[in-house]
């Protein structure tokens, strides 16, 4: 029976325990010092700042059951283009610069996120309330607007500080839902971002869009569950890409500011992906890019968990990079995106998007960016570089923990894998049920389907041994 359909029992104490101590050895404690509490709990009473734009009707589309709302949208036709304006909730407003807030947000640099926690980046009092971009309230927010044309690319923007009232929160499957229902006001985000995706194309941007291995833990237990995107989270993703973009590109026109980078692939790399789709019976079209090919594979067949696994090798190197003066806009390019591109629109849950746009304000209205914001930037790369690697850490070690809880229950069961990549005389294989990676001697090429047994789990050493079978 697929995993997702079992229901595994809710206490689990070893679980638990296992997981507790992921976050224990990497020092990820989600309770802030008296001090940081203290000092937020003042900051969330500050009376609310800005333009009155609390009659445009925004709401926000997240994951279910979010309350840390970076985002909140509302389109509206143009002629045959459209304006899109694009809230951000204004945590510069709410951090008090050198303060106690400040210097933890710099030590956590993002929220990171465990199958039963949350570690927040800012302390909840703002970061799921005062600064959140909840609905029916009040709310300030740093609001993006930007005029597109038919084909969607971006004709003129505007950055202004604001009072907003999102009119509701919904999650994706509602979202898609009203939109599939032919909802006309939500409709418009469908037609902005395929257009906006047409441009993607154009530009050679890439994306592996893998299906997600997500843990979910309820009333009925835990189990993992492997979800593709649905459209309306990438026509979503589309209006956070473009704000990035439109961010890089007034940093870059300033030489202030901080981007996120990936460089290409080198021709060796390509050629080397290349040669192991051939391998794998996957032809590429004559001339066509690598993005191209990615985009257009079939998600449902085997072999394209494969040619996932290959790709990872030809978006590495990702980094951030602080502008100090005059940069031309090629040598900073994020590779995957096809454009220099800065993270922007989510400050409740990463330390870089707040130092960016208190750029991007300054810098959008004519004025001379904070000071502070300009000393802040330096330390900010090492920052976001220590967190991610707490945050990938994190979510791996959970995974395989709940994977070996699950597995540890079927011992000498047999189960269906796909090899995805070999490894010397290993290799990593994708489990159907769970939907994890594990490794086991074979000598089976990638692609291949082959059952494996189980032969141990450990939750407390997150460890799972398998055999061919």
């Amino acid at each position: 029976m697929p995993l997702r359909q079992q229901r595994l029992r809710a206490d689990a104490p070893e679980l638990t325990a296992a997981l507790a101590a992921i976050r224990d050895d990497l020092g990820a404690d989600a309770a802030f010092p008296a001090s940081v509490e203290a000092e937020a709990a003042r900051s969330a009473t500050r009376p609310l700042e800005g333009v009155d734009r609390t009659d445009v009707p925004f709401v926000t589309i997240d994951p279910e059951g979010s309350t840390d709302l970076d985002q909140a949208l509302a389109i509206e036709a143009d002629g045959d283009g459209h304006v899109v304006r694009y809230a951000i909730a204004d945590v510069p407003a709410f951090v008090e610069p050198g303060g106690a807030v400040d210097a933890e947000a710099r030590l956590r640099g993002q929220t990171l996120y465990a199958p039963d926690a949350r570690v927040p980046l800012h302390p909840p009092v703002l970061s799921e309330d005062a600064a959140s971009l909840l609905p029916d309230v009040e709310r300030q927010a740093l609001v993006w607007t930007f005029a597109l044309d038919a084909t969607g690319a971006v004709r003129s923007t505007t950055l202004e500080r604001a009072r907003i009232r999102s009119r509701e929160q919904l999650a994706y499957p509602e979202a898609q839902r009203r939109i599939d229902a032919g909802d006309a006001a939500l409709g418009l985000l469908r037609i902005v971002g395929e257009r906006r995706i047409a441009l993607e194309v154009a530009r050679e941007g890439a994306s592996l869009d893998a299906p997600d291995e997500e843990v979910v833990h309820d009333e009925d237990g835990w189990r993992i569950e492997r979800r593709a995107p649905l459209p309306v989270e990438q026509w979503n993703a589309q209006l956070s890409l473009m704000t990035g973009m439109e961010a890089a590109r007034l940093q870059l026109e300033a030489g202030a500011g901080i981007l996120r980078t990936m460089p290409r692939p080198t021709s060796a790399a390509i050629e080397e992906f290349r040669a192991a789709t051939a391998a794998l019976d996957v032809p590429w079209l004559p001339g066509e890019h690598y993005g191209a090919f990615l985009r257009r594979l079939d998600r449902e067949e085997p072999t394209t968990v494969a040619i996932l696994a290959a790709a990872r090798r030809l978006f590495r190197g990702a980094d951030y990079r602080v502008l100090d003066g005059p940069v031309a806009a090629d040598d900073v390019v994020q590779a995957a995106i096809g454009a220099p591109y800065a993270h922007a629109t989510a400050p409740l849950r990463r330390l870089v998007d707040r130092i960016v746009l208190a750029h991007c304000e300054a810098i959008a209205n004519g004025r001379e960016v904070p000071a502070w914001a300009r000393e802040a930037a330096p330390g900010v790369p090492e920052a976001m570089r220590a967190s991610a690697s707490r945050a990938s850490q994190l979510e791996r070690e959970s995974l395989q923990a709940v994977a070996a809880w699950v597995l540890a229950a079927r011992i000498g069961d047999e189960l269906d894998a796909l090899v995805v990549e070999r490894r010397d005389d290993e290799a990593v294989v994708q489990l159907v049920d769970p939907p994890v990676e594990a490794r086991v001697v074979t000598a089976a090429a990638p692609a291949t389907r082959i059952r494996v047994r189980v032969r141990a789990a450990s939750v407390a050493d997150r460890t799972i041994e398998l055999d061919e079978v």
